[in-house]
């Protein structure tokens, strides 16, 4: 065997020795695939020396067998068919490692999740579709090479996007662990959402009183750089290597600044402050908040008198007696390098000003739950009085309205903003604890209480005289006389209509991705959801985790979340940074390009489609390089050259097209090839197994890491040897987990139906899917359409295309 691994790491053809493994966990119990049937098939394929079928192959017993077999049977390619690649391929990776067989000489066939639960009714068909899916992984298997995966080494560094209370506290256990780490902070002050509130739910703590010590560790940790109005403008780079570009906006005060506000007292500008959501006044010359960190000053020019330089007003200079004021101060860039990043850029409120129902900013005394917390706050602009902003009166009755921009199809923000029902919850009782008299009305859609306290803390409102009444206003009108409102709407619980009069209403306002979400995105090639919030790699396994290596998430940059969470998933984060960073390098997956350079034309076209930057062309040595630290893995590049001067490694030309040339064998008539990316459609499908969803059996699906994998050869070749039908399926555009690559997906279909439609063809019979990894029955149902589709077409048609695609790919 050791003989077999020097030849094979020579390039040398050795004959494959493949072991099967046929798991019957969760198959013949609640599925409907006969596993010893399949085992017995496998036996039967080429260069299969061993096949056999047990309960658990994913246990510790299972596991052990494998081993013992490679070394007994002198296997040097093992397949497991049994469940999906996405759940247990590094199981059994690891398993082959340790038995001395490389990693990359295993591959899975998903029988379970895309095979016998889809097809629980049809025990046949499921049985044939597992020995398609078997012979399918064989025929690759027959061509995997082993791989080593390269290292990088990674700069013990980190840098933080976000300065609330996820990148405080990010920042401080990375800090705390021995790490430097750079925080950068757009605004004048770190503190983020959670300096503006005043009490936190469940626990009603003073918000500022648990983050103000936060803030000024993050100031006097030898370990932090903050660079406060500051803002990230360039990232180069890849996983332990990033090199960061910093605009560091001047803020016209030095660092002698002692904060005493005598600048401030002379300032003869007044504008709204932005830390008192406009409800009071600030001057040009300012400090956000008292606990504001760093504590300097800074001047707002573009509310102050002075401009371009000209000195028209130096009141706050004069005042000044460290001279601490500079009105010639220039942005600073800042040049960084870091081995991770982490990204807390939080979340905006929604503005419900595009409510006109709901009448905010039109009636004064409609007010946002971000409005409320500032005038409830012993330092906000009424010193912590409830005041109706349209008479300074104390309210009598205050009507709260939840689901103000979430869980609405009006808006387009379908999504459950998590924090809303026990703010509004907090916030009812911090005006009984003030004002018991007060009558509290809370028109909701659903209450969810569904964290630790959350439920006690409900019932003590309620207990508390608040009422809480199930339907949303429709509308809002105002008495011109009292500035009273008078809300509409339907109590559905009772099923009748209410018409109250209110002193005050506050709109319960959800979260939303951050306006700038999109320059973040694209500095760092992220992936966002469909609701704007950046997408993790594994909602399960890897929920802290960017799908571009070294960048993680924390807090509301990912999804609405409480605070508890924010500090939970930013600790999570860290740790992940932190394991990166002690490790001091990492390995990439040998799935990067490989290339050919006698075929190689130096073209560039690959250069232009990668989502990476990872593929330069040197144009003296006419060739093209890669960084494959810098690679994702997409295959793009692969499917983009004309020359075959490029393949992707493990997914190799040779090796799809193996796959399609097994499952097209025998009855290709009858037959959908589907090739689905990893990340989304494919898992998608896994999604519909889990579910059950249940749909025609005759799909045969190849996965690829990307949609942007497919080459167009592929395809005609599945169409050459007489498929029925071809499905390309990946992840929604915007959405893909190589940036973008799946547009260059787009127009490879595009073209193809192009030229299906110049040939007569049916350009039907090729579909396109973009689908989540959330959306199984989107997937169940495109399977199903198709499979209508397939069994329209006539033999004759077949053979057309057939005829069409073997001309094409050079009789094929």
């Amino acid at each position: 065997m050791a003989e077999e691994k020097e030849r094979e790491s020579k390039g040398e053809i050795v004959q494959p020795r493949i072991g099967v493994y046929v798991c019957q966990c969760g198959l013949n119990i609640a599925g409907s695939v006969d596993c010893e049937e399949v085992a017995k098939f496998a036996a039967t394929l080429p260069d299969v020396v061993l096949a056999q079928y047990n309960r658990y192959t994913c246990s510790d017993q299972g596991q052990a067998g494998i081993k013992n077999d490679i070394k007994e049977h002198k296997l040097n390619r093992v397949v497991v068919a049994s469940c999906s690649p996405r759940l247990h391929e590094p199981t059994f990776r690891k398993a082959c490692e340790e038995a001395g067989l490389n990693k990359y000489l295993f591959e899975m066939a998903n029988i379970r999740e895309q095979c016998s639960w889809v097809h629980l009714y049809d025990r046949a068909s499921a049985t044939e579709k597992a020995k398609d899916l078997v012979k399918m992984a064989v025929a690759k298997a027959r061509l995997l090479k082993p791989a080593v995966e390269i290292e990088v080494p990674i700069t013990r560094k980190a840098l933080v996007i976000g300065g609330g209370v996820a990148g405080i506290q990010a920042a401080l256990d990375l800090a705390d662990t021995g790490y430097k780490v750079f925080l950068i902070e757009k605004e004048p002050s770190i503190g983020g959402m959670m300096a503006r509130i005043d009490k936190t739910f469940p626990t009603m703590d003073c918000s500022i009183c648990i983050l103000a010590p936060k803030m000024s560790d993050v100031g006097h940790h030898p370990n932090i750089e903050l660079l406060a109005n500051s803002e990230v403008t360039e990232i180069k780079g890849y996983i332990g290597n990033f090199h960061i570009k910093v605009n560091k906006k001047p803020r016209y005060v030095t660092k002698d600044c002692s904060a005493c506000g005598e600048c401030a007292k002379v300032c003869p500008i007044v504008v709204p402050n932005e830390f008192d959501v406009g409800l009071a006044i600030r001057h040009a010359i300012y400090t956000p908040f008292a606990q504001a960190v760093p504590a300097t000053y800074i001047i707002d020019m573009n509310s102050c008198l002075n401009k371009n330089g000209v000195v028209v007003c130096d009141k706050c200079m004069k005042a000044c007696e460290r001279k601490a004021i500079q009105y010639e101060m220039q942005p600073e860039i800042v040049e960084l390098e870091v081995g991770t990043i982490i990204v807390a850029t939080g979340a905006d409120v929604f503005d419900p000003s595009t409510l006109p129902n709901y009448g905010y900013g039109k009636y004064p005394n409609v007010i946002t739950s971000l409005e409320f917390e500032r005038l409830i706050n012993a330092g906000g602009p009424s010193g912590g009085r409830l005041l109706r902003p349209s008479d300074g009166q104390i309210p009598k009755r205050v009507a709260f309205i939840q689901c103000v921009g979430s869980r609405s199809d009006r808006n387009g923000r379908l999504y459950c903003s998590n924090v809303c029902c026990m703010n509004t919850i907090k916030d009812s009782l911090l005006i009984k604890e003030h004002w018991p008299e007060t009558e509290i009305c809370v028109f909701y859609v659903d209450i969810r209480a569904y964290g630790k306290g959350f439920e006690d803390l409900y019932k003590r409102s309620r207990k508390e005289g608040v009422v809480f009444i199930r339907g949303l206003p429709s509308e809002i009108k105002e008495d011109k006389k009292t500035r009273g409102l008078w809300l509409t709407g339907e109590n559905t619980l009772r099923q009748e209509l209410y018409r109250m009069n209110f002193d005050l209403v506050v709109l319960s306002v959800g979260l939303e991705s951050r306006k700038d979400s999109e320059i973040i995105q694209r500095l760092l090639t992220l992936s966002r959801n469909q609701d704007g919030f950046f997408l993790e790699a594994h909602p399960k396994l890897r929920p802290v985790d960017a799908a571009t290596g070294g960048i993680f998430f924390a807090g509301c940059a990912e999804a609405p979340k409480d605070i508890k969470d924010s500090v939970t998933q930013a600790s999570a984060a860290a740790a992940r940074a932190g394991i990166l960073m002690a490790k001091g390098k990492i390995t990439v997956e040998a799935i990067t390009p490989i290339v050919f350079p006698d075929k190689c034309k130096a073209c560039g076209l690959c250069t232009k489609v990668c989502p990476y930057n990872a593929i330069t062309l040197n144009k003296d040595l006419k060739r093209i390089e890669i960084a494959e630290a810098a690679c994702g893995g997409c295959g793009t590049c692969a499917a983009e050259c004309p020359f075959g001067a490029l393949t992707q490694g493990h997914f190799t030309d040779d090796q799809i097209i193996s796959e399609i040339d097994a499952v097209t064998e025998y009855d290709a008539e009858k037959k959908i090839v589907a090739f689905c990316c990893n990340w989304c459609s494919y898992a998608g499908a896994d999604f519909a197994g889990v579910s059950r969803m249940q749909y025609p059996s005759n799909v045969r699906i190849i996965r690829t890491m990307c949609s942007g994998r497919v080459a167009p050869k592929f395809v005609e070749r599945a169409f050459a040897r007489g498929a029925a039908a071809v499905l390309v399926a990946g992840c929604h555009l915007g959405d893909c987990h190589y940036i973008n690559a799946n547009y260059q997906t787009q127009k490879r279909v595009e073209r193809l139906w192009k030229k299906m439609e110049q040939s007569g063809l049916d350009r039907e019979r090729l579909q396109l899917l973009w689908a989540s990894a959330a959306e199984g029955e989107r997937f169940a149902s495109k399977i199903r359409e198709m499979k209508t589709l397939v069994e329209k077409v006539k033999p004759e048609e077949i053979e057309k295309t057939k005829k069409a695609f073997e001309k094409a790919l050079g009789g094929a």
